[in-house]
């Protein structure tokens, strides 16, 4: 069995060797293959659903007739509810296995796409995003604990890319194929469409999981569910992104932060209490110790969050600076998108040669892409600006594919086998709160700078330098990140004897390579 309980022999890697050591092979083979069929279509299906409903906002609020209340709960409350899922179907799947979770989430999800598209008022249409939401939460929290289950060595970094190429794929692709549907059925139908795509899509996926993922094998080790430190993340993760959901005053705000606060210390003063109680913490004390761990997660939120806003920025100022069609608009960002499909294709290939550089050579091109779309908007003639955007975005997509598979691949290595689920939950609700935070402060730069008089080209400068200095953070906390990971593997290799076995030679092996390159 598998260091996690949940498969007994992971497809896609080989078998341990004379020397007792795991042998991996440099390609998947055809049962790895489709659990990554699996993976990559139930992420797709789920996270393209938000960006191609963006583009339909106008239509389907003259459609129902929503108030402004109405449209902030129904595309914010999807990516709330999807954040408080994370961690709880991260856990279950670690304890009692993925598969049944990874269905039952995406057959929720489709099911509640069908009620989306035939609602006929707006508050059914908020319930149903928020159902919506918890499915899709649920199937992805499945879906890393699944990559780490399944694959190893070279082969889990290029399965981890493949599925985070998906989600920045399906965030661009979505505009575009939204701005499509409403041209060829009309607004009025069109937006109820964009809910409909999602069937097929998620029952085929529903199918393909049932039959093609690995048996639950629930783990018996670490089985007792932290029910209290379950309740307090969830209460956690509504207080830092509720805020952001239904922006409220200052008093509301002060509120807020202080309840995070308070929960904060509530969480980690329980998780002590109920580990020296003999019970296994919701969050595992690997996560807690390793600064790679949380450098990493660092870095991730960071590129997010100034990758999602900057393109959020981008839009606004091509359509209403530019005077772009939504569809223009999108065809200005479409570069990004093949550039990230083929970096991330050849992202493991340049890991193995350069370790970690890797992150912190593709979060340097990213900061310097964004700081010089500022500079471009300022300067160039409105003619040549929508090209020179778009191979600002050719490079930029090439960075973020470059680095931020990698970058996940590097952050969940320091993850213990039976947490694999929690870790990936973690970085994923990071990376959601970090991007409720960076697009509604960025869009308020934006709009707040077109007001004072500067017109657009200024406010998009502006914009596109926070997320520049954004992304600089990140820069600077992955070159911490490598100088951590060389000293853990330092203190590693002075304790005598340690390495010994199959196990940890398995988990020692990417923190020599980071560590070999680091910073």
């Amino acid at each position: 069995m598998s260091a996690s309980g949940a498969i007994p022999a992971p497809p896609g890697e080989g078998a341990k060797g004379a020397n007792g050591a795991t042998e991996t092979k440099e390609r998947f083979d055809a049962a790895g293959r489709r659990v990554l069929l699996v993976c990559v279509a139930g992420g797709f299906t789920t996270l393209i659903d938000q960006s191609v409903l963006n583009t339909s906002i106008p239509a389907l609020r003259e459609s129902l007739h929503a108030q402004p209340a109405h449209l902030q709960w129904i595309v914010a409350g999807y990516s709330l509810a999807f954040g408080l899922a994370l961690i709880p179907g991260g856990r279950l799947g670690d304890v009692r296995g993925r598969k049944w979770f990874f269905v039952g989430g995406l057959a929720l999800f489709t099911v509640v796409s069908l009620l989306s598209a035939t609602a006929t008022e707006p508050w059914v249409l908020v319930a149903s995003r928020l159902l919506q939401g918890a499915g899709a939460g649920l199937v992805n929290s499945q879906m890393i604990g699944t990559l780490q289950d399944v694959f190893q060595g070279q082969l889990r970094a290029r399965a981890l890319g493949m599925y985070a190429v998906t989600g920045g794929l399906a965030f661009t692709l979505g505009p575009p194929v939204g701005g499509a549907v409403l041209a060829a059925v009309g607004p009025e139908h069109g937006w109820r469409l964009t809910f409909l795509l999602n069937v097929p899509f998620g029952l085929a996926t529903v199918w393909l999981a049932a039959r093609h993922l690995p048996r639950p094998r629930p783990s018996t080790r670490n089985a007792d569910l932290d029910l209290v430190g379950l309740l307090l993340v969830g209460a956690l993760t509504l207080a830092l992104m509720l805020p952001f959901v239904q922006p409220p005053g200052w008093a509301g705000w002060l509120g807020f932060a202080a309840a995070a606060v308070l929960l904060l210390g509530a969480l980690a003063w329980w998780q002590r209490r109920f580990a020296r109680a003999g019970g296994h913490p919701l969050i595992h004390p690997a996560l807690t110790r390793s600064a790679p761990y949380a450098l990493g997660t660092v870095v991730a939120m960071a590129q997010f969050g100034s990758s999602l806003a900057a393109g959020l920025v981008l839009t606004m100022f091509l359509q209403d600076g530019l005077g772009l069609s939504p569809i223009g608009a999108a065809l200005v960002a479409l570069p990004s998108a093949v550039a990230m499909g083929f970096a991330s294709a050849l992202a493991w290939r340049v890991v193995r040669r350069f370790g970690r550089r890797t992150v912190t050579a593709g979060m340097t091109g990213s900061a310097l892409t964004m700081l010089t779309g500022g500079l471009v908007a300022m300067w160039a003639p409105t003619g040549s600006l929508p090209w020179l955007l778009a191979l600002l975005q050719l490079l930029g997509g090439a960075s973020i594919g470059l680095m931020g598979a990698s970058n996940q691949a590097f952050v969940l290595r320091h993850a213990p086998a039976e947490a694999a689920g929690v870790s990936g939950a973690i970085l994923q609700m990071a990376q959601r709160i970090a991007a409720a935070v960076s697009v509604s402060a960025l869009s308020g730069v934006y709009l707040r700078a077109t007001g004072g008089g500067g017109g657009h080209r200024a406010a998009f400068a502006w914009a596109s330098g926070v997320c520049a200095a954004v992304a600089a953070l990140a820069v600077l906390a992955s070159v911490l990140a490598g100088r951590a990971t060389a000293r853990e593997e330092a203190a590693r290799a002075a304790v005598p004897g340690n390495g010994g076995d199959a196990g940890d030679a398995r988990a020692a092996e990417p923190v020599r390579e980071g560590s070999r390159t680091s910073g």
